[in-house]
């Protein structure tokens, strides 16, 4: 009786462990969806001021031509540990000069290194995950423009159990690949507004408070919450009084284009990087950012 009892847990063991491999395991792209599609780098530059890549990864007060030399170098303080921004310049040695399409669209797409490990959740790649494979081949060849800069990367400062990536799997596994969070019938502006916001420009991932292990409530998208640096809070963008329920559209539109809000205050932090992005964008795009802003659930501000 003993030895059937001892023989049954040790199938639920190699079973259990089979299904956290199975979970665990890094998603790619199918090579056949790889190989049809080719990028455009004229299109890639509006794309890459959309997702916002050189907010994170240009040197710390790097300004014009210079915010296109993506050393890396940034550190984000979290709860989980200091993540440092790495180089995604076109250096063989220390960036990503040679990916391949494939290993750019895993990694943009699903956190997944070349090497096939996981990518950390401080890469916004949750958010990415909703972006079409034209436009990351868009991005991929507006990558290889860019200049080659040879600046080694920082390692993060991440302790025992958050240093093992394999149990990142099981962290995608509860919160990546969720879809849109507004849905329904949506006008094609409106439509346009949430793709920049919820597939390129990872509002969310600031603006939406998260739980415990890191997870975007997405009860309360877009309702502000805590900085995760532990400095300040993050605004709520919903249209709620606690929010900007009393911005017009045009008052969203400026902003984006200048940073100025209605009362005459003015972006700061890491706002204004995301401003000097979004008024690169085209006036269609402010204008469906704003509209995307104006149908979104008004929610009191997160505590």
């Amino acid at each position: 009786m003993l030895g059937k009892i001892v023989g049954l847990g040790l199938v639920g063991v190699v079973a259990g462990a089979g299904v956290f491999w199975w979970i665990t395991t890094p998603k790619v792209w199918n090579a056949e969806a790889l190989a049809s599609v080719t990028g455009d780098a004229g299109k890639g530059a509006r794309i890459f001021a959309a997702a916002g890549c050189a907010s994170c990864h240009a040197a710390k007060g790097a300004e014009g031509a210079d915010k296109l030399a993506l050393s890396g170098g940034l550190a984000f303080e979290t709860d989980f540990g200091t993540f440092h921004a790495p180089n995604i310049s076109q250096s063989v040695q220390y960036g990503i000069g040679d990916w391949s399409f494939g290993e750019f669209a895993n990694a943009v797409s699903y956190g997944t290194s070349p090497e096939g490990s996981h990518y950390y959740p401080a890469f916004p790649y949750t958010t990415y995950e909703n972006m079409g494979l034209s436009d990351l081949a868009d991005l991929y060849a507006y990558f290889k423009t860019l200049p080659a800069v040879e600046t080694p990367n920082i390692p993060h400062e991440v302790g025992f159990p958050f240093n093992i990536r394999r149990s990142l799997g099981g962290w995608k596994f509860l919160f990546a690949g969720k879809g849109w969070a507004l849905d329904g019938d949506l006008s094609e502006e409106e439509t346009r507004g949430r793709y920049l916001v919820e597939a390129m420009g990872h509002c969310a991932e600031c603006h939406t408070p998260r739980n415990a292990i890191g997870g975007m409530d997405r009860s309360r998208w877009m309702a502000g919450g805590p900085n995760p640096d532990g400095k300040g809070r993050i605004p709520n963008i919903t249209p709620h009084d606690d929010g900007i329920g009393g911005w017009a559209v045009v008052d969203i539109v400026t902003y984006l284009n200048s940073g100025f809000t209605p009362e005459f205050d003015v972006a700061g932090g890491q706002m204004a990087d995301v401003v000097e992005n979004t008024k690169l964008l085209p006036p269609e795009d402010h204008a469906a950012i704003a509209a995307y802003l104006k149908r979104l659930e008004p929610l009191a501000r997160a505590e």
